[in-house]
Formats: C-alpha cells, sequence, structure tokens
C-alpha cells in the first residue's frame, strides 16, 4: 500500500505587482505590491447634493470601504467635490475618495482645479475619452491632470463602453487571418490591448507606471476570469477587480463572489469592487459586506469575527440559534467601528452558534467561543466553550442575553490588554 501524504492546505497563489498610493493626509491606501485587497465601493447620490454624497461616502467607509468613487460627470458635480470632502474632513473620515470620470473628465479636471486637488484618484476609461486625434490630447490632459496633483489613475476599460475605432480595427486584423478567430476572443483581446497600451501611453507621457492601476470590466464570470487572466499574465500593473452590472440580490452576490474567489484564488485582483444593485430598501453599504466576506472566506484578510452557525434540520424546530447568530453577527458588526481601535485583533476572533448536538459541541469546540443550543426533545441546556474547554452550561429564558454577555467578557479579556499594551 502506499504511503500517503499529507492533504496540501489550499491557499490563494501570491503575485506581486507594482503599487500605487492612494492618499488623503495622512492616509495613505496602498494598492498592489504586497499590500492586502484592498476594498472599493460607489455612491448612488447626485454628486451635486453634497450633504447626501458626504453622507453616504462616511456610511460606506464605515462599513469597510477603503476607498469610495464617486460620479463628477458635470460642471455642477465636479464644483461640489471639494465641499464633498470637506465635509467627510470635519466628520473625521479621511477615506480617499476616487472621481468617476468619461466623456468631459478632461475639461473637467482642467477648468475645476480644486475638484482635481480634492481627489486622490481618477477613473479614466480611455473607450470615453473622445475619438481620433482627439482621444489622445483629452488622455493627455487627465494624465497630465494625475500627474500634476500627485493622483493615482485608473485606467477602467468596460465592454459596454470599449473603444469602437480600437475594437473595428481588430475585427478587420481579424478578418484577415487565415483561421479567424470567433467575436468572443477578439473582445477579449480589445480589452486586454486597450488597458496595456493606454497604460504604456501614459508612461511615455511621464507617469510613473506604479501610479497605474488596470481593469477590464465585464459582466460575465467567465468572461471575467478569461480577460483578467490574460491581463495579469500580459502586465505587472496592479489590478482593480469586479463584475460590471452584477446585478442584485442573490444573483449579483454569487456572480460577484465566484468571479472574484476564482481570481484571487490565483493571485489576481489587488483591490475589489462588488457592483451589487441594490434591492428597494437595501443599504449601499450590502456590496461593502460582501467584498469583505469573499476576502475573510478566502483568508485574505480578516475584518469582522465570524460566526459559525449551522443551517438547521429537522433536529432543530426552535429557531432559538437562528435568532441567536443573527444578533451577535449583528451585534459584532454594528460594533467593530468601536471595537477595531480598542480590541486589536478581535475581527480575528471565530464564535460557533449551533443547534443540537450532532455538531454543536464539535464546532464550539474549535472556536474561540461558542455555544450549543438543545435541539428536539434534548435537555434545555447550553454548553458554552471558550478556548476549546467547557466553560459553562447556560438554562432558562435569558440564554441569548447571558451568551452575549460572555462573549463580550471574552473579548475585553482577551484582546483588551493588546491595547493597553500598544
Amino acid at each position: 500500500m502506499q504511503e500517503s501524504l499529507p492533504v496540501a492546505a489550499a491557499s490563494p497563489l501570491s503575485r506581486r505587482t507594482r503599487q500605487a498610493r492612494a492618499v488623503w493626509g495622512s492616509n495613505v491606501v496602498t494598492i498592489g505590491g504586497d499590500a492586502p485587497v484592498r476594498i472599493q465601493s460607489m455612491t448612488n447620490t447626485d454628486t451635486q447634493e453634497a450633504v447626501a454624497t458626504a453622507i453616504q461616502v462616511k456610511e460606506l467607509a464605515l462599513a469597510g470601504s477603503e476607498l469610495v468613487r464617486i460620479t463628477v460627470n458635470t460642471p455642477e458635480a465636479a464644483a461640489q467635490v471639494p465641499y464633498i470632502r470637506e465635509q467627510l474632513d470635519r466628520m473625521g473620515i479621511d477615506v480617499p475618495l476616487v472621481g468617476d470620470f468619461h466623456y468631459n473628465g478632461h475639461r473637467l479636471l482642467t477648468e475645476f482645479p480644486d475638484c482635481a486637488q480634492a481627489l486622490s484618484k481618477y477613473r479614466i476609461n480611455p473607450g470615453n475619452v473622445g475619438k481620433g486625434e482627439k482621444r489622445d490630447r483629452q488622455f493627455a490632459q487627465m494624465i497630465e491632470a494625475a500627474m500634476r496633483w500627485d493622483k493615482c489613475v485608473r485606467i477602467g476599460v468596460n465592454w459596454g463602453s470599449l473603444d469602437q475605432e480600437l475594437l473595428a480595427q481588430m475585427m478587420d486584423e481579424n478578418s484577415r487571418r487565415a483561421d479567424p478567430w470567433d467575436a468572443k476572443a477578439v473582445m477579449y483581446e480589445a480589452l486586454v490591448t486597450s488597458a496595456i497600451e493606454s497604460a504604456r501611453q501614459a508612461e511615455s507621457l511621464g507617469m510613473d507606471g506604479s501610479q497605474i492601476i488596470l481593469s477590464c470590466k465585464v459582466s460575465g464570470v467567465q468572461d471575467l476570469v478569461s480577460v483578467y487572466r490574460e491581463l495579469a499574465r500580459r502586465c505587472d500593473y496592479a489590478l482593480h477587480l469586479g463584475l460590471t452590472e452584477a446585478g442584485m440580490g442573490t444573483k449579483g452576490t454569487v456572480a460577484s463572489s465566484v468571479a472574484m474567489g476564482l481570481l484571487l484564488q490565483e493571485g489576481i485582483g489587488d483591490t475589489i469592487r462588488v457592483s451589487l444593485t441594490p434591492q428597494p430598501g437595501e443599504p449601499r453599504t450590502q456590496e461593502v459586506v460582501i467584498a469583505a466576506e469573499i476576502l475573510q472566506s478566502l483568508g485574505l484578510r480578516s475584518f469582522v469575527p465570524s460566526v459559525t452557525a449551522c443551517p438547521g434540520c429537522g433536529r432543530t424546530t426552535s429557531t432559538t440559534f437562528q435568532e441567536l447568530a443573527k444578533q451577535i453577527d449583528d451585534h459584532l458588526r454594528s460594533s467593530m467601528p468601536v471595537w477595531r481601535a480598542k480590541y486589536p485583533g478581535v475581527e480575528t476572533m471565530k464564535l460557533a452558534v449551533m443547534g443540537c448536538i450532532v455538531n454543536g459541541p464539535g464546532e464550539s469546540k474549535h472556536a474561540d467561543i461558542g455555544i450549543s443550543l438543545p435541539g428536539t426533545g434534548e435537555a434545555p441546556a447550553a454548553p458554552v466553550f471558550i478556548d476549546g474547554q467547557k466553560a459553562m452550561t447556560l438554562r432558562g429564558d435569558n440564554i441569548a442575553r447571558d451568551f452575549q454577555r460572555i462573549v463580550e467578557e471574552y473579548i475585553e479579556k482577551r484582546f483588551g490588554h493588546v491595547a493597553d499594551h500598544a
């Protein structure tokens, strides 16, 4: 019998890219290189409404977004950007702002220098900067503004607004091949070519290549994987990752998670954004929560203590464990803005809230702190495990409240001394 070998542990591959810096005040957000994969989001407010936009930026930043993109599409919007930045600074929110420019970015960055300075990064779409000779001139104006104010840029190609002149040229070249590629392959090539050639053009204008981030946004999972694998193979620029128009609810969440999970596992992607269409009444911050969950699930980063909870079955007819799991998870997330500063390392904590005796004690022992609630027909007692050992048993009508108190005491005991000695 052949001797077995240890099962290899799966982990995301590493990939070293150039490192960009998005800066506001003392907050320097590094992208690429040895930096952690960053989370981005985008407001859906009218940028002309400075207060409403600043409030949403604050919400996104507190939820964990490390850069926030805002639409800068009109002179009126550009004029409000400095006031948005001012409002954020007054609120103590130093998250870098990214200006999203299409069609008229060259003019807005030139005519509104206060806007150009208030932003920390510019998003440039090569397909929307002009045609013919205008394209090169207007693209150069945006790059020159970035260099003047020492800003990084994302050259973001999108297959819904791809440079039509480039695509037509590549289609013509393809038609002359002895064995023509299919249309999708030409589209992939056009996306990658547009991004890399635009980056090289920016460098030829004098821009530091490390200050350039690339993206090639598509809306299909397999399309995104195909394009980014090739993009990563051909260049070492930092890469912004995400599906465009991913959708809403379950569809958008699953598609984004699958696509980005596949690529991040291969070491592709330096910053991500989940482009989730909010369901009616759903907060914009949900896209930040999902992005954080993707990175935490892959073991790339830790943002909030994880809660393991069973899905429930015929043994768990009571909803107590479901309610407790949600209560604990909601409490951890709402407390993190304070806990992150007060209890360094708390985001790595693991909790378990289980619903019956089958897996409950075992999962609870694997967690830092866990509770195994009684299932159908089991004794009305809930053993609590701390650091792998049974610590106590809760009974009565206040199990949920008692367990939350135990969790908070554990956090204070384990992580509070870290802050005291920092």
